[in-house]
């Protein structure tokens, strides 16, 4: 018995070390004890196999049994914290709809603006801002939300830290390398502001969870460097009457805008009706970026968020700014929607 808990030792062990996934490890576990299983219940008594691996069944079942009792009160306790955990968050952004006195020197550049002031401050401390992506353009997006005190931020992404994202990802550090970049980016968040809640979810946006997630907040910032996530993103926002808050980066060049046909604007379909063909449109890993470009377009997407939730200004919406960096110049274009738009042809403003 004592050599087959050494080899699920040693195979837990090995699959820890090698990076494989705590499911994988759990598999090959069980397929070992499901083996010494057939060995019981197959082999005559007083075989050596048979002794060598305890020799006897119903210790191995007694055993196995205990080890899913064990498994399974485990991941209903996970699954009612998990439910617990946006309640919780929600209860206390609901009971701290009053500003401390840190906060209210925190805040006070922005209470002093006319068209923010006390009240502007109060719709930020009370929105709910999703934001996809902890890359190029969430990591400043994410900082300036958080500093500005957006009362529940969250992030999804499912991407880790690596080496060659700090050339740009400014939220992540050295340290952090190797981290899931929604935990890096919480931690940076929280540390920069604690009266803010950052709800991070590690995984990538698809279909099956987009309409729930989007669901649970009132404005959405897409960060992301791919085409699939941003016609998800859009078609999620627009059948959910969100805002959308879009950027997109490439070499010097970025550009920004607010898709949000609820409000007579168009969706992100109307002004790209389909994906580029592969190449036409290279990310930055293709392509490069300079290192502060994505900075000065996420912090512009997190000054965008703050106007639609505030009502402070006229956001960018029916209109796209791009910036070029490379010879500091800025324009706007007027962007129409589409009557024939399959994502927004029927939404009514």
């Amino acid at each position: 018995m004592l050599l087959v808990l050494i080899l699920a030792g040693a195979l837990w062990g090995i699959g820890y070390v090698a990076g494989v996934s705590r499911t994988a490890r759990y598999v090959s576990v069980s397929v070992l004890l499901i083996g010494v299983l057939v060995i019981q219940l197959t082999l005559p008594s007083g075989h050596p196999l048979r002794e060598a691996t305890g020799g006897s069944a119903a210790l191995w079942l007694i055993l196995g049994g205990a080890a899913v009792l064990v498994l399974s009160y485990s991941k209903v306790l996970k699954t009612l914290r998990n439910r617990a955990a946006p309640k919780q968050a929600e209860e206390t952004a609901m009971q701290s709809d009053k500003f401390s006195e840190t906060e209210l020197e925190r805040y006070a550049r922005h209470i002093v603006l006319r068209e923010l002031g006390g009240p502007g401050q109060k719709k930020m401390k009370q929105a709910r801002v999703l934001v996809i992506g902890a890359g190029g353009l969430g990591a400043p997006a994410l900082q300036y939300l958080a500093a500005a005190g957006v009362g529940t931020i969250g992030v999804i992404d499912d991407d880790i830290v690596e080496n060659a994202n700090l050339q740009r990802q400014v939220i992540h550090r050295d340290a952090d390398i190797g981290m899931p970049k929604v935990f890096s980016a919480q931690q940076a968040m929280q540390a920069q502001n604690p009266n803010v809640i950052v709800l991070p979810y590690h995984r990538r946006l698809t279909d099956e969870i987009a309409a729930d997630l989007f669901a649970d907040f009132d404005l959405i910032l897409d960060g992301t460097d791919n085409f699939d996530t941003r016609y998800l993103a859009n078609r999620t926002a627009v059948a959910l009457g969100k805002p959308l808050v879009s950027g997109a980066l490439s070499q010097w060049e970025g550009q920004l805008s607010v898709f949000d046909p609820a409000n007579d604007a168009p969706c992100y379909q109307c002004i790209f009706p389909e994906a580029p063909a592969p190449g036409l449109a290279p990310s930055c890993a293709e392509a490069g970026v300079i290192g502060p470009l994505p900075g000065v377009v996420g912090s512009m997407m997190a000054v965008e968020a703050i106007k639609v939730i505030t009502g402070a200004g006229q956001a960018l919406r029916a209109e796209m700014l791009i910036y070029d960096a490379l010879y500091g110049e800025s324009r706007k274009i007027t962007l129409t929607r589409r009557s024939d738009c399959p994502i927004c042809g029927k939404v009514d403003a």
